[in-house]
């Protein structure tokens, strides 16, 4: 059985920037903003931007022969066939549309994230106000998801973090989360005294397991937990695949682990899990159950099963693309070939930051985001210095421009650089300076980089 939750959490996004923007899902107009029928206003804590509304109901895992699609079959397979009812019908409830907007509370409060963690900063996460933002993770869902009722679900959908601008990085990407919660029968079967057997004790919280839980029932958790998720990994990449497991700190799962694989001579991390915290099973209402929790992000797995380069591709609507996912069993091997590797162009841009307002990077790279879009491959810091006289701090970054399905010409790379520039010096108060610019592999080669002043 398949239950499909419909986009019922509260939601909206919003700009800052004062721009009109249209998309099928959302419409937004300087400080207002309507998403999906609902209306809101921004404060001091909104950052979503025009290109990020723009992803607003693509729903990549939803869409048929995408390899995100073919990715989240083959887990919710597995997860179906680990568990069972005993009339033989899959445990596991699938929740693949929930809206995307949710509460601080439910993003941060509800997992136990202290008020002053570092996750919640606004230079992490894009904020629609001071109440309301766009999830940073699937597991925003899970407390509400237990207090309905549900002890054994996947929630799958788009997640959004401020992060670094490269081939692995993209402000949008798409997770999918597992939990499962067990009573003291399921978890130690049906015996003639039950009383020996216990869920929870009042003792000290050791690196094994929470003060709450018996020793015993932490160590049950912990291999049933293992085993799904080793299963999971072998099923997908292969019975002979190497996998160690390294411990982790979450603030909503002791103990945590995350699962690696080696790919190619490299270790790779797969998934986060661990034994969730009771105190968020006591808040959503549960007090006689013990849980396990897992979460993994669809586009990394995608891109070491497929060997997909670039996280740009999965936004791709371009049929050499696609084509070659165009089959109906998930299960079907395939290594992506690269349709044509286009040479980048790099341009550098300089500036001298506000000297009285407060500037971050990631305020920049969602700037290049909104104006450059899918052209922008990457985008780094490569040099920042404070002029002893001046006491201004000046900034350079490099930005390398490449199109996915065709050679960018330098002059369409100089005109977005321009626009960048221009919206950089009137929305983040900075200063251009003379610009150095490398440019390499388009149709128009540059004899030499201009030097900074």
């Amino acid at each position: 059985m398949v239950v499909v939750c419909p986009r019922i959490l509260p939601g909206c996004r919003l700009s800052q920037i004062t721009r009109l923007l249209s998309t099928k899902a959302a419409s937004v107009n300087g400080t207002k903003v309507e998403v999906l029928g609902r209306e809101y206003t921004g404060d001091h804590m909104t950052n979503v931007t025009p290109h990020l509304l723009s992803h607003i109901g693509r729903d990549l895992h939803l869409q048929p022969h995408h390899p995100l699609r073919h990715v989240a079959q083959r887990v919710t397979q597995h997860m179906y066939r680990q568990y069972l009812s005993p009339r033989g019908n899959p445990l596991f409830s699938v929740h693949s549309q929930l809206h995307p907007v949710v509460t601080t509370h439910q993003n941060f409060d509800s997992l136990l994230i202290p008020k002053d963690h570092v996750s919640r900063k606004k230079s992490d996460n894009f904020y629609i106000n001071e109440t309301h933002l766009l999830r940073a993770h699937t597991s925003a869902h899970q407390s509400e998801l237990i207090s309905m009722g549900f002890d054994n679900f996947l929630v799958i959908g788009d997640v959004y973090r401020r992060d670094d601008i490269d081939a692995s990085h993209y402000p949008v990407f798409h997770q999918l989360e597992g939990v499962r919660l067990c009573t003291l029968k399921e978890l130690y079967g049906t015996h003639q005294n039950m009383d020996a057997y216990h869920l929870f004790e009042n003792g000290e919280r050791t690196e094994d397991h929470q003060g709450v839980h018996s020793a015993e029932a932490a160590r049950r958790m912990e291999a049933e937990l293992k085993g799904c998720l080793l299963g999971l990994a072998t099923s997908l990449f292969g019975q002979d695949t190497e996998v160690r497991w390294v411990d982790a700190y979450f603030p909503f799962t002791h103990p945590s682990w995350e699962l690696e694989v080696q790919i190619n001579g490299e270790w790779v991390e797969l998934l986060g899990c661990g034994i969730m915290e009771q105190e968020i099973l006591a808040n959503a209402g549960v007090q006689d159950k013990i849980g396990w929790a897992f979460g993994l992000g669809l586009e990394r797995w995608a891109m070491k099963l497929y060997g997909i380069p670039d996280i740009r591709l999965f936004w791709s609507t371009d049929s050499g693309f696609l084509s070659q996912f165009r089959f109906d069993d998930p299960a079907t091997p395939v290594t992506y070939k690269a349709v044509s590797k286009y040479n980048p162009c790099i341009n550098d841009i300089s500036f001298w930051l506000p000297k009285d307002q407060q500037y971050e990077s990631a305020d920049f790279y969602d700037l290049v985001r909104s104006v450059g879009g899918s052209l922008v491959e990457q985008v780094n810091l490569v040099d920042s210095f404070t002029h002893p006289k001046k006491q201004l701090t000046s900034h350079c970054y490099r930005i390398v421009y490449r199109h996915m399905e065709r050679v960018l010409t330098q002059e369409e790379v100089n005109d977005v650089h321009r626009k960048i520039e221009q919206e950089a010096a009137s929305s983040l108060q900075v200063s251009i300076r003379i610009t150095p610019i490398v440019c390499r592999g388009g149709r128009e080669q540059m004899t030499e980089p201009m030097s900074s002043q």
